[in-house]
């Protein structure tokens, strides 16, 4: 077995140039949106676009590409990718809700007299546009890579 042989791998490739451009890009998106740069989303979870998305569509539309769109690795791939795309947007996203609701219940009630002064991460999730910005990065990437290697 060669273990260089991962540096020939299109698959593993197209999803990491597709995690690394959406977390290239949550900075300068969000500056739009607030004004304020905030390097910090570049290493956190949630913001436009979904790295999570953006990942996973990309490693399964380069399987369909490389490896056949009626190959069962592609049908695995496509039924993580739905289970992870709606984690991102619907169990991740309401989690981040509830903290968001508890910090505030908890300022509220205690306030003088902190339980602790750790809040709970709020970003955990997406909306359903990051996520479909995600989505929509994973596939133009893999697309440019799959067309660039040809």
């Amino acid at each position: 077995m060669d273990i260089l042989a991962v540096f020939d791998n299109h698959v593993l490739w197209s999803a990491l140039a597709a995690w690394g451009l959406a977390q290239l890009i949550k900075p300068p998106l969000d500056y739009l949106v607030n004004r304020e740069w905030n390097w910090s989303i570049m290493f956190s979870t949630g913001g436009m676009p979904s790295s999570h998305s953006a990942l996973i569509v990309s490693a399964t539309h380069a399987i369909g590409l490389y490896v056949g769109w009626d190959s069962p690795l592609f049908a695995l791939a496509l039924a993580l990718t739905m289970v992870i795309t709606y984690d991102a947007a619907g169990i991740r996203r309401q989690a981040g809700i509830q903290a968001h609701k508890i910090n505030l219940m908890v300022k509220e009630l205690f306030t003088g007299h902190p339980i602790s002064e750790k809040d709970l991460r709020e970003v955990l999730g997406h909306s359903p546009l990051e996520v479909a910005g995600g989505i929509l990065l994973g596939i133009i990437v893999t697309q440019a890579l799959w067309f660039a290697w040809r």
